[in-house]
């Protein structure tokens, strides 16, 4: 039921000033009493609007921390997967990085064999000139102290 409250008020201000007696307090305190309750009605009215208009605010909000929250699970859950692939990847790396040391550590475990010459054999071998004998020495005196530089064992035979 819907009160009109203009109207009510409107009743109540016709009957004081034709149906009553000034005289007549107590009808005067019903009249004043009747005015104030529809004072506070319409304050009580005017405070659930205000509270509704506030909860549907507050729901709102929380729709759209609701939606924020699952967006943002759904972003963490990706962020998982992807957590999870890199660490397979990286495990597969590290072991591939792992072979590769083991084969580097083999390689330079072995050792290179480098025929040490002279001069009068490497003339007699090749049939060419002392001069070109003796660059040739040089040379593989120069590659076999390079390679041992770099770390490579090198047996001269």
């Amino acid at each position: 039921m819907n009160i009109d409250k203009q109207e009510l008020r409107e009743e109540f201000q016709y009957m004081q000033d034709h149906y009553s007696d000034p005289a007549d307090r107590d009808r005067q305190i019903i009249y004043i009493a009747a005015e104030a309750l529809l004072d506070e009605l319409e304050k009580a009215q005017r405070a659930n609007v205000a509270q509704d208009d506030h909860i549907n605010q507050q729901q709102d909000r929380i729709e759209q921390l609701e939606k924020g929250h699952k967006e943002a699970a759904k972003q963490i859950n990706s962020w998982r997967r992807l957590a999870k692939q890199n660490i397979a990847e990286r495990g597969k790396d590290i072991s591939e990085l792992e072979a590769a040391r083991q084969r580097i550590a083999e390689l330079e475990a072995r050792t290179v064999n480098l025929s040490k010459r002279s001069v009068g054999e490497v003339m007699h071998m090749s049939g060419f000139s002392r001069d070109y004998a003796e660059g040739w020495c040089a040379g593989n005196d120069n590659a076999i102290h390079e390679i041992r530089t770099a770390g490579i064992k090198v047996k001269e035979s």
